[in-house]
């Protein structure tokens, strides 16, 4: 594949990865919730969890069943973009669903098909990176993930300044942008980038597990803060006014959103012409710890607004860079679609994680025991990796002495 070839199908993933989290952060996160309020009213915490907590068990298994299922498509001939675009439609029609929706239990109903046509899009999607995108620009395909979150921040600050034009004007407006962006991926196809390797030569699948542990281990901290930043930030602001807080973390939020973009793509970039990636998922595993020791003891909102910093970017830099790291550890290239389904599950299995720690943990006016519990897990993350880079050493060391 010529590079120009290359970078093209790069850049229509990134950007229909970017669409996909625009199509459900800011639905999950905005729009969600406030119509829950209205169809559920007191009930409204309830019925929300029910609809978080089943959507993410919807989530996980449509993930693993669509990639396994682009698997065979692959296997007979055929191609992952169909389920992309079969995804697609499935994904209007939960949309129209949710805004139709006048009782909690159609609204829950309807979010667990959007759950479901929106893991038949992504399943498909991060295979394709796995099988098209050449291996010495899987990094900078890993840095690109990270466009995810600034681009649906910014959705969702339009759709707060759109409020005006109702609820289901807002929703097709996030249905179109979010399907829009999969065309050229759609569009733009290409040959595997590389033979099936021979089985002997492949990954034994127990260093994809111990990659997986390490992932979900990183993504626990980011389930809780992002749940409750705003009550962390209460517990030590002293006389700060409730709605200055407010605006201060959402403007906080909004930085942590877009200031790991470019950094991750640096990162990314690097860990292509080093061909070593373990090196800075640990040194951003070690990032992120110390950004959660820095919450934990100078609890002091400007020092704490730094270490939360430190955290986003650390560990948005360590996720996105360990999708490329995951891709050449996968054992199968004929399951890739099944097996980075169960990777998944280190992004999910976090937001049920999270929310039961800080539950276990953290008081309205102490968030310390939390914060160091979740400063040890990253750290374990990060520490996880280290012995599959000394096991890829010793095996080249050994292919090289014969």
């Amino acid at each position: 594949m010529s590079a120009p070839r290359s970078y093209r199908l790069l850049a229509a993933f990134s950007l229909a990865h970017a669409g996909a989290v625009i199509g459900y952060l800011p639905l999950l996160s905005l729009l969600l919730p406030l119509r829950m309020a209205r169809l559920a009213g007191e009930a409204r915490i309830g019925w929300l969890t029910v609809a978080i907590v089943a959507g993410a068990i919807v989530a996980s298994t449509g993930n693993i069943l669509f990639g396994w299922l682009s698997d065979r498509s692959v296997a007979r001939g055929g191609g992952r973009r169909r389920w992309i675009a079969g995804g697609a439609i499935v994904l209007a029609i939960a949309y129209v669903l949710i805004a139709l929706a006048a009782t909690p239990a159609t609204l829950v109903a309807a979010i667990l098909l959007f759950q479901l046509a929106i893991n038949a899009v992504l399943a498909p999607m991060m295979a394709i990176m796995a099988d098209e995108i050449p291996p010495e620009q899987r990094g900078l395909a890993g840095g690109l993930l990270a466009l995810g979150p600034p681009a649906a921040g910014a959705v969702s600050a339009l759709l707060v300044a759109l409020s005006g034009l109702g609820e289901p004007l807002r929703l097709a407006l996030l249905a179109t942008l979010s399907i829009a962006t999969l065309a050229p991926l759609l569009a733009t196809r290409r040959p595997p980038v590389a033979a099936t390797p021979e089985p002997a030569a492949a990954p034994p699948p127990e260093r994809l597990w111990i990659a997986s542990v390490a992932r979900l281990l990183v993504q626990v901290a980011g389930s809780a803060l992002s749940l409750y930043l705003l009550y962390y930030f209460q517990s030590i602001a002293g006389a700060i006014a409730p709605a200055t807080l407010a605006a201060q973390v959402g403007t906080l939020l909004t930085i942590s959103y877009i200031l790991p973009l470019p950094v991750a793509v640096l990162a990314g970039r690097l860990s292509d012409r080093t061909a070593h990636r373990t090196p800075f998922l640990f040194a951003s595993a070690a990032l992120a710890t110390a950004g959660l020791l820095g919450m934990a003891f100078w609890a002091r909102p400007a020092p704490a607004a730094v270490g939360f910093i430190l955290y986003s970017v650390a560990a948005a830099v360590f996720l996105a860079l360990h999708q490329a790291y995951a891709i050449q550890l996968l054992p199968d290239p004929r399951h890739r679609g099944r097996d980075l389904g169960l990777l998944n599950l280190s992004n999910t299995l976090p937001s049920l994680l999270g929310p039961l720690l800080t539950w276990t943990l953290a008081t309205p006016r102490d968030f310390t025991a939390l914060l160091l519990v979740l400063a040890a897990l990253t750290l374990a993350g990060g520490l996880a990796v280290l012995p599959l880079r000394r096991r890829a050493a010793r095996k080249t060391e050994k292919l090289r002495s014969h």
